[in-house]
């Protein structure tokens, strides 16, 4: 049985790939009574699976009028946005920021569920088993290596 987060996400992706336009605009207590749970559950799936990592851009208005937008951000091709995440990355990377990105990779058909898989295994913190913040900048030396190699066999 899915969780009641897994359900929400879900139903909020289909709202989203159904549509005309590659965002949404909702009311949290709307999703909240639809779902009956409380508001903050809304929040907690907003925040946690519509992040920039997992290729979204999330707007909110508070007030009487206030709503949510979720946007779904798109690239071109997979090489594109390949370099997009290679630029996100930086110096460092923390294990949910990349959790995030692999996410995205897989939704978007870029890595298979094996890839996925030995990405997530090799820079688990429990492996790269140093102190931040160099576990962080191992780890995101490893993803843009791993990245990389995954770009040039797509071409």
């Amino acid at each position: 049985m899915k969780n009641m987060s897994n359900i929400i996400e879900q139903y909020l992706k289909e709202i989203i790939e159904a549509g005309d336009s590659s965002h949404i605009e909702i009311k949290r207590s709307e999703i909240a009574d639809r779902f009956q749970c409380v508001p903050s559950q809304i929040n907690y799936v907003i925040n946690t699976r519509f992040t920039a990592e997992r290729g979204y851009i999330v707007e909110s208005k508070r007030g009487g009028g206030g709503y949510i937008r979720i946007l779904r951000v798109r690239a071109n091709s997979q090489m594109e946005l390949i370099d997009n995440i290679l630029d996100q990355i930086g110096r460092q990377i923390s294990q949910t920021a990349t959790e995030h990105i692999v996410y995205r990779l897989l939704d978007e058909e870029v890595l298979t569920k094996r890839e996925a898989k030995m990405i997530l295994a090799a820079v688990n913190r429990e492996v790269i088993a140093i102190e931040l913040p160099y576990r962080d900048q191992l780890r995101a030396r490893i993803v843009v290596s791993m990245l990389t190699t995954i770009k040039y066999e797509k071409e």
